[in-house]
């Protein structure tokens, strides 16, 4: 059996002008939520990555070499996983945003594991589990279908409310609730957030081209 593997250089398309944003948050329980209420679920996936770590756990408590050769191959079989699961939710948010002529506004990730607080299995997920990669991948398949993608300040974008505004801790009473304190607006917390991230999408996008066409 013979496989062939060829490069091919396909140029990028010109960014179009969005109509409109497709937020995009990145989550432990759902990996990836957009704007328009599609879930990437992260639950059979975090069930993957726990019995990976509990191989892990085992091998490296054996220290043979045998155990070692193992465990490499597990952190390499691993590495693909994520890749691939990346690289499947990437094509589906691009999909979405170049069917409906949206650009797609992401999370500016810089600092994220200093920001974020969690619990401890969540830290370990989060630590483990490839968000700028799942990055990279929307960016470039983004520039292949001449998709506009922005970076946007993630700041209390949880906390929120998409529809008024509004800022409060409350406004979370759990992890996949949101129910505003002050104008009473609800949704999944997770739709929300990535609605506030379209927004600010919006608002990027239109600060930048004044600033271009100024110049």
């Amino acid at each position: 059996m013979w496989f062939l593997i060829a490069t091919c250089d396909i140029p990028d398309r010109p960014v179009a002008a969005p109509d409109g944003f497709l937020g995009v948050d990145l989550g432990i329980a759902n990996i990836a939520t957009t704007s328009g209420g599609v879930h990437h679920s992260g639950k059979t996936l975090n069930a993957v990555r726990h019995r990976h770590r509990e191989l892990r756990r085992r091998l490296q408590a054996k220290q043979t070499t045998s155990a070692k050769r193992l465990l490499k191959r597990r952190r390499r079989a691993e590495a693909r996983f994520a890749a691939n699961t990346n690289h499947i939710i990437a094509k589906q948010i691009v999909t979405e945003a170049a069917r409906t002529g949206q650009g797609i506004a992401l999370e500016d990730l810089q600092g994220i594991r200093d920001r974020v607080r969690l619990r401890k299995p969540q830290r370990v997920t989060l630590h483990s589990w490839s968000f700028h990669q799942l990055g990279r991948f929307i960016a470039y398949k983004a520039a292949r279908q001449g998709v506009a993608v922005v970076y946007v300040d993630p700041a209390y974008t949880s906390q929120a409310c998409s529809s008024c505004g509004h800022v409060d801790k409350r406004n979370r009473p759990d992890q996949a609730t949101f129910s505003c304190t002050s104008c009473g607006f609800a949704e999944h917390a997770d739709v929300n957030a990535a609605r506030n991230i379209a927004s600010r999408g919006v608002a990027g996008w239109a600060v930048s081209h004044a600033a271009d066409d100024a110049a």
